[in-house]
């Protein structure tokens, strides 16, 4: 008897839509045909020839389009189901390549954080063009996160931001740098910015504004050099006496902690979802290799010690997902999102990428060692998880505050 079972993309989720199946498809297509191939050429590029004319990215970020999946073209449905949509859509872009899903994303963050703040004048502004999220700088990483300092130790101090912004009347004057770990912000032609406010007081939380690139006194540093994510460009992005119209402020000082607790429940679920895809990939591969290799007269897969790692990444790739959608889902209709929930969803999926990645190429065995397998890739892509959108330490320090009950203290 063949007590096999093949499980669908989203393996052991409820069953799709009809309208879900299309997207999934759609973007299992894309990720396998286009996503997949041009992420490998570009892991083997210099940072300058990934961006360069001629790169793969160009052709990825023109096709991409054709996916309807803007912001924009999304507002209509309704928030659960618009929220599953980006879901099942990015972890299939994520399982063919994390880099150029994570381009994907990103290119959509200034419209959906002016969605966020409810200014659909700069939803419709930003339709169609590539954004950037700015936020970390050279002398502040995670600790930006941390709008309301809650994590300080009790004599702390975060110290003078890199990045300021003074309000003038009917503009807004942007001065300093945000750090070269801007993704997206070598390419993007808006950036949806997080800085401290400047006034007569000194400077505070925050202002976010979209920030088109184009304008005088805006320049931009060279694309990193990284382990992991290679297809997505991440640099630094410098401002000199930028000016631009109050009209583009999506927050004030009054509303910054509120918008970056708002950011980060949403930018945790989409890093841990990318996450899903990640680890998903790797165990794919790592399923279908130990069906073909053969030790000791037979393939790897009737080793025990295979089948018990590779039963182990199963569940945590499903794990994983599971996580990741319940909380994305309970956000969607909640008054206030579980940013703890977001936390948790990220670390977790990260973490169990790292692991997955790496039990993949512990199955490969010396061939996971070599760029003519995946393994390795996928372990350097899984790695750079673990920090992105905020490390996973300083996250959960995060997560375990907001499970302190004022009142009960």
């Amino acid at each position: 008897m063949n007590t096999y079972i093949e499980l669908p993309l989203s393996g052991l989720e409820p069953a799709l839509s009809e309208m879900e199946e299309l997207v999934q498809d759609n973007c299992h297509r894309f990720a396998e045909e286009v996503l997949r191939p041009a992420g490998t050429v570009m892991d083997e590029m210099t940072p300058e020839q990934t961006v360069a004319p001629d790169s793969p990215l160009w052709q990825v970020l023109e096709q991409s389009q054709e996916l309807g999946l803007s912001v924009a073209a999304m507002l209509d449905m309704e928030p659960v189901e618009r929220t599953r949509v980006m879901l099942i859509a990015a972890e299939e872009l994520a399982w063919g390549d994390p880099g150029l899903a994570g381009m994907i994303l990103v290119s959509q963050m200034p419209a959906l954080y002016a969605a966020l703040a409810g200014n659909m004048e700069m939803v419709e502004f930003c339709d169609g063009k590539l954004g950037c999220w700015g936020i970390t700088e050279p002398d502040h990483g995670s600790d930006t996160l941390d709008a309301d300092g809650s994590l300080q130790a009790t004599d702390g101090q975060y110290g003078r931001p890199n990045c300021v912004a003074r309000i003038e009347k009917d503009r807004i004057v942007i001065n300093g740098q945000k750090s070269a770990w801007v993704s997206g912000g070598v390419t993007a032609q808006l950036c949806a910015l997080y800085c401290h406010l400047e006034d007569e007081n000194g400077t505070r939380p925050g202002v976010v504004a979209i920030v088109p690139l184009d304008l005088p006194g805006v320049s931009r540093g060279k694309p990193l050099d990284k382990l992991g994510l290679r297809s997505l460009n991440q640099g630094e992005l410098y401002f000199d006496k930028v000016e631009v119209p109050l009209s583009h402020l999506l927050a004030g000082p009054d509303d910054y902690v509120d918008m970056v607790y708002h950011t980060l429940a949403e930018a945790n679920v989409h890093v841990g979802n990318l996450a899903v895809g990640v680890a998903r990939a790797a165990y794919e591969h790592a399923l279908a290799y130990a069906h073909q290799r053969k030790q000791g007269g037979q393939a790897i897969i009737r080793h025990q010690n295979v089948k018990y790692r590779l039963f182990h990444m199963f569940r945590k790739v499903e794990a994983a997902r599971a996580l990741v959608r319940r909380v994305a889902e309970y956000n969607a209709t909640a008054s206030r999102p579980a940013l703890q929930g977001s936390i948790a969803s990220k670390v977790n999926a990260t973490q169990a990428a790292f692991e997955v990645a790496s039990e993949a190429l512990q199955i490969f065995g010396g061939n996971g060692l070599t760029r003519e397998y995946p393994a390795e890739k996928l372990l350097r892509d899984a790695r750079a998880c673990l920090i992105a959108d905020g490390c996973n330490e300083v996250l959960a320090m995060k997560g375990g505050n907001l499970l302190a009950n004022p009142d009960l203290l």
